[in-house]
């Protein structure tokens, strides 16, 4: 079992059965047997996959009496989103950037010339 809450969150979500119940929790709270009508798999299998999500922190489980209702933990994906924000911005630059050069294609502007790199000496100086 991985160690970190990123890859346990990750694991979770990995499961498309796992996504579809978290995507019935976010219109609202639920019971188990309601989350379980879509799924044509047996009532011991949507518990387990409810407790991989309640151990990611994704899903809250209750007791009111007879009625066990669920909902999703919306915090709980606050971590994913600040992992793929790196990844956004990386891609939103890159893009950027290559928007540019084909603005001065289009335009026939000279190309700009990308920076030299310093390059380090080798060996001993003289």
């Amino acid at each position: 079992m991985p160690a970190d809450h990123l890859s346990t969150t990750f694991q979770a979500l990995a499961d498309p059965t796992r996504r579809a119940i978290l995507a019935r929790l976010a219109l609202g709270e639920t019971s188990v047997s309601e989350l379980a009508e879509p799924f044509d798999i047996s009532g011991p299998a949507i518990s387990r996959h409810l407790k991989v999500l309640e151990h990611a922190g994704l899903i809250a489980r209750g007791r009111e009496a007879q009625w066990r209702p669920c909902r999703i933990e919306l915090n709980a994906l606050k971590g994913v989103d600040e992992w793929l924000e790196e990844y956004r911005r990386l891609w939103e630059q890159r893009l950027d950037r290559l928007e540019d050069y084909l603005r001065t294609l289009q335009t026939g502007a000279p190309e700009p010339k990308a920076p030299k790199k310093q390059e380090k000496k080798r060996g001993r100086d003289k």
